[in-house]
């Protein structure tokens, strides 16, 4: 008795799956005849999602011409590798709108098949757009899943690679993979990541930027803690180093973690490039994003509380330059900054050719045009202009953004207290700082807690002999990247 209301239960629960689809207009259901037993078997699918070319040349002829009795005989005659078999009604949900067609037959109702049959709409493979480079590999991430792993997998073509991947979302149902390295990449940090992940909660994963959000450490800080790529070569680069990548599907970029707030400054193209060349890029770095996170905050800090600390010629300057300009320099600096960050998001939401035009010609006449009218001086024009020249170097899209970001409570802070006051906004920087943390790794590492054999690929880059390592931080299984082999001694030119 029991038996039979299961099954009488899987039949109802097939139907009101059917009644609801055919709700829906690229629902699709055909029936055919078998030339041989005159059996009937039908066909149910989303005309959107599969490729009907599949199903017409790799199924329906076989099922016309040669014989078959029950659903297990199917699988022997269709040339189709992802076939499937099953009897729980469950599944048809899942399968039909992962690509899947369902095949019954109308003497079998209990089982049934599904036959692969995906369409892949995706795009090309380009060039990175965000993380540029001059040399080195040319390939981006695209918003396929299999196409992003297939790019890493010819990189990596080692049995450690390690690939999970789980369903995320209520309603978008959106795959997620995660990929490490088996006995290099601590399992702690594995089992961190996977538990993350599965503990998420939200109805529609879009983009991995909502993973970002979700498994941060500090869900709170403006300061990104997982690093986003495009570039295969960076990914396959940190998977040898011990750390983890995520991949969603839908998104053409990859996380990578646990990160530290130095690799946010540091361009993949570092490593094409001569070690001293190199560290001189980073080192210049560096410097941009302290001038242009301080610039603007000293120029109010000193003209409203330190002017004695300006050199007399360079008052003169000044003072002619603000001579007729009605507003302190507080609401100057502000003009301008609100100004310029009005022209960039202007700039980035409009076409590509309109959004060049406007912050080329929208920076130039309203600049020229403030300082005619007297709002602005022309120094701090400059100086402004330079600030938002340095904040560009930033090559993580997300870190730039909080870099702009924080201009605001520096310049808040110096019209209260001077100097005094951007000191005391570094120190509320710095202690967040050094209380965040990276998949519960210490994000200012090797800085703080200082690990000086991590240096090597932080402030600088030492060549990579001199990098036979891997990082302290990720507490590796195999701490050891390779062993260097000892040079033989040179003879003299003469010998």
């Amino acid at each position: 008795m029991g038996w039979f209301t299961k099954k009488h239960e899987q039949l109802d629960e097939k139907k009101s799956l059917e009644e609801y689809l055919q709700r829906s207009h690229d629902f699709k259901q055909v029936s055919y005849i078998n030339q041989h037993t005159n059996k009937k078997f039908s066909f149910s699918f989303i005309t959107t999602l599969i490729d009907e070319s599949i199903l017409q040349e790799n199924a329906l002829p076989f099922l016309l011409e040669k014989s078959f009795e029950t659903i297990e005989d199917i699988k022997k005659i269709i040339p189709i590798a992802d076939l499937q078999i099953s009897s729980d009604p469950s599944e048809m949900e899942q399968k039909l709108f992962n690509g899947y067609v369902l095949l019954t037959l109308e003497t079998d109702q209990k089982n049934f098949a599904f036959i692969a049959a995906q369409k892949e709409v995706v795009r090309s493979i380009t060039q990175p757009e965000v993380e540029f480079s001059v040399i080195g590999p040319k390939e981006a991430f695209i918003e396929s899943l299999e196409q992003n792993l297939n790019l890493i997998r010819k990189r990596l073509p080692v049995k450690e690679l390690i690939i999970e991947e789980y369903t995320v979302g209520t309603l978008s149902k959106t795959k997620v993979a995660i990929l490490h390295m088996e006995g290099i990449t601590d399992p702690v940090n594995v089992q961190n990541v996977t538990d993350r992940i599965k503990n998420v909660k939200f109805d529609a994963i879009t983009d991995s930027s909502y993973i970002v959000q979700l498994i941060s450490d500090n869900k709170n800080s403006p300061f990104p803690q997982l690093l986003d790529t495009e570039r295969p070569d960076r990914v396959t680069a940190i998977l040898a180093e011990g750390k983890i990548a995520i991949f969603v599907d839908g998104s053409p970029q990859a996380l990578i973690t646990p990160t530290t707030l130095v690799e946010f400054f540091s361009s993949f193209e570092d490593y094409f490039l001569n070690w001293i060349l190199s560290s001189f890029f980073r080192l210049i770095r560096l410097f941009a994003v302290a001038f242009s996170i301080l610039i603007t905050p000293i120029y109010v800090a000193t003209l409203s509380y330190h002017y004695e600390l300006i050199p007399k010629d360079l008052m003169n300057t000044l003072v002619t330059s603000r001579r007729e300009i009605p507003l302190p320099p507080i609401l100057e600096a502000l003009f301008l900054e609100l100004t310029i960050e009005l022209l960039r998001e202007a700039g980035a939401r409009l076409p590509t050719k309109v959004g060049q035009t406007i912050g080329i010609v929208g920076g130039i006449v309203i600049g020229t045009a403030s300082v005619e009218a007297g709002l602005t001086s022309n120094v701090l024009l400059i100086i402004v202009a330079l600030a938002a020249l340095a904040s560009f170097t930033t090559p993580v899209y997300k870190m730039g953004n909080a870099i702009r970001l924080l201009r605001f409570p520096f310049l808040f802070f110096a019209e209260l207290w001077g100097l005094l006051g951007i000191v005391f906004c570094f120190c509320l920087l710095m202690t967040h700082l050094l209380r965040l943390t990276s998949l519960n790794r210490p994000f200012l590492e090797p800085i703080y807690p200082p690990r000086l054999t991590d240096m090597k690929d932080s402030l600088i880059r030492l060549p990579f002999r001199k990098q036979t390592m891997r990082p302290q931080t990720l507490r590796t299984l195999q701490p050891l990247r390779f062993t260097l082999t000892k040079k033989k001694k040179r003879g003299d030119i003469d010998e």
